[in-house]
């Protein structure tokens, strides 16, 4: 049986949609047991009538192009992951003569064998860690014995792979004559900042670590001095609008007083005056120059009454610009981050709302919305391990 052997990657990986069977083989293959199918990482069975989606069947073994597996009822799930490879036995069952007929067909199956070999062995290679083509670095890099709780790095002059490097852990709080090694976390007691320590030393100084005589030594990695600054000044500002709107509120309702009194004011003097021309109708010369003075009086009270009319009014118009200002800055209660403010216009730093559905206080820092709440210490530990195993990771 001779094929001719495509130039093909003897793997292929398919996203299947809900109930999906059948999934082409675009690769040559010379029997059923040459297949390999997968769901998942997990290795399906062949069985020429499935009967179940662990088990598929396969037609076009032996036939250029490649063929294709067909999965037992009900198919696969939506978004399973199918996973066909070829996967031939290294090894030859043939041999050929020392004389006689030559058997040419034998030798162009083994010749297609060994091409579909140097095919399948090329794609187990891509799947390997591999160094570019345009690298420098020599060739004889070997990788280290392992060592139980060390990361595999490179050894400084770049000429070797090491498995020596501590993890690191979270040593707590900082204190001076300690030995640190790299990769150790450490929490600056002056402050809440964590650092990674970048060089192996022993400590020596006062915090904050930011000043310390070995500052290069620690890389900063969670400043919480600087989210706690934030917090306290997005809490100043929303208790400085609140007073301001308290205070204009307050503003016009004496404003309103003021009005009140002055129109009272005006009707009482008014009534004991026109009384007193009635009584004094016999001194008719002496209460025409009084009523003469009421009048102007009178005139006098209007218009304080209109000017405490204006203050009244420019005061209520305050009160409810500093209402309108301290609703731009706290947005109330909302179920998810604001894009906007109450008034539909762009947000500004500094910025609040209450998130109904975490239950917490949020300010905008001009980007983006950050959470405000107390630093909790209690897991610093457990979250020092997983960052440095993220570290290690990376």
């Amino acid at each position: 049986m001779a094929l001719q052997i495509s130039d093909t990657t003897p793997r292929i990986q398919y996203t299947a949609t809900s109930g999906q069977t059948s999934f082409s083989v675009p690769f040559e293959f010379f029997a059923v047991g040459d297949l390999k199918v997968y769901n998942g990482t997990t290795l399906l069975t062949y069985n020429n009538s499935p009967s179940s989606a662990s088990q598929y069947s396969v037609t076009g073994a032996g036939v250029t192009g490649g063929g294709s597996i067909t999965l037992g009822s009900p198919g696969a799930t939506l978004n399973d992951s199918i996973t066909i490879v070829r996967d031939l036995a290294i090894e030859r069952l043939s041999d050929f003569p020392v004389s006689g007929n030559f058997p040419i067909q034998t030798l162009n199956s083994e010749l297609d064998k060994i091409v579909a070999m140097l095919q399948q062995l090329e794609e187990q290679f891509a799947r390997t860690l591999q160094y570019p083509v345009t690298t420098t670095t020599g060739f004889d890099v070997d990788l280290p014995e392992l060592v139980a709780n060390r990361v595999l790095s490179v050894n400084a002059d770049a000429t070797a792979l090491l498995a020596n490097q501590e993890l690191g852990t979270f040593k707590g709080d900082w204190a001076t004559s300690t030995s640190y090694q790299v990769r150790d976390l450490v929490k600056d007691t002056s402050n809440g900042n964590i650092y990674f320590v970048n060089a192996a030393h022993t400590s020596s100084g006062t915090q904050p670590l930011s000043s310390n005589a070995n500052s290069s030594k620690y890389d900063l990695i969670i400043d919480a001095e600087s989210a706690t600054t934030s917090a306290t000044n997005a809490a100043s500002s929303a208790s400085a609008a609140a007073s301001s709107a308290s205070a204009a509120s307050t503003s016009a309702s004496n404003a309103a007083t003021s009005e009140s009194n002055a129109a009272t004011s005006e009707a009482s003097n008014a009534s004991t005056s026109a009384s007193n021309a009635a009584t004094s109708a016999s001194n008719a010369a002496t209460s025409e120059s009084n009523a003469a003075t009421s009048e102007s009086n009178a005139s006098t009270y209007a218009s304080n009454a209109s000017t405490a009319q204006t203050a009244a009014e420019a005061a209520r118009d305050a009160a409810l610009a500093a209402a309108d200002n301290f609703d731009d800055t706290y947005l109330g209660a909302k179920a998810s981050d604001p894009t906007l403010d109450n008034d539909g216009d762009s947000l500004n730093a500094g910025d609040l709302y209450f998130n109904t559905t975490s239950s917490v206080l949020k300010y905008y820092d001009g980007s983006t919305w950050n959470n405000i709440e107390a630093t909790d210490t209690s897991g610093f530990a457990t979250n020092g391990f997983a960052i440095a195993m993220a570290i290690a990771l990376w």
